[in-house]
């Protein structure tokens, strides 16, 4: 079976963490959709460019998450979603999956 690239890994996790915590009404329940993928993608993002590389994309999902908060009050909830989805898919494409 083919991996599924860390950078859509991180940004199903993005996504699917504020799709499911929408839908459902049920925050909590969107933060372990976030945590299941962000922990997935850090394991996948060890693998293939080490620690360092690692903890940064972490950093990077962590920092988009929280983020895209003040951000969806200018553009919207979606937009913001998708935007920083995309910002830390790329970093992870760029970082780690365009090497293996």
């Amino acid at each position: 079976m083919a991996k599924v690239p860390s950078a859509v890994v991180a940004a199903g996790g993005l996504l699917g963490g504020y799709g499911v915590a929408r839908w459902t009404g049920k925050r909590q329940l969107g933060g372990a959709v976030l945590a299941v993928a962000g922990t997935a993608a850090a394991r996948q993002w060890r693998a293939r460019a080490g620690g360092k590389a690692a903890g940064a994309l972490t950093a990077a999902y962590v920092a988009a998450f929280a983020g895209s908060h003040p951000l969806a009050r200018k553009v919207g909830a979606w937009p913001s979603v998708f935007g920083v989805a995309g910002a830390v898919a790329l970093a992870s494409w760029a970082v780690a999956d365009r090497r293996g």
